[in-house]
């Protein structure tokens, strides 16, 4: 599964790790996922989703059922 927040659409950008000398090496830097079980009250269902950081923070300031119209609107919901 790819690592893309299903709430804010956040994934995995490239960059360069530079070193002491100034040497560039490609990287990536990784979304801040976690794989949680939310209670979907309107539903009445248990719903799993990867959500990263700021998308918990998301979900905790609007409510998950706003958050999930949000997300289902700019296609980020699978």
């Amino acid at each position: 599964m790819s690592k893309i927040c299903q709430i804010t659409g956040k994934k995995a950008m490239g960059g360069c790790n530079v070193s002491h000398s100034k040497r560039h090496t490609k990287r990536n830097f990784d979304v801040n996922l976690f794989r949680r079980k939310f209670y979907w009250v309107e539903q009445d269902a248990w719903i799993e989703l990867n959500v990263s950081a700021a998308g918990l923070r998301t979900i905790n300031k609007i409510g998950l059922d706003n958050a999930l119209k949000q997300a289902a609107a700019k296609g980020y919901l699978n």
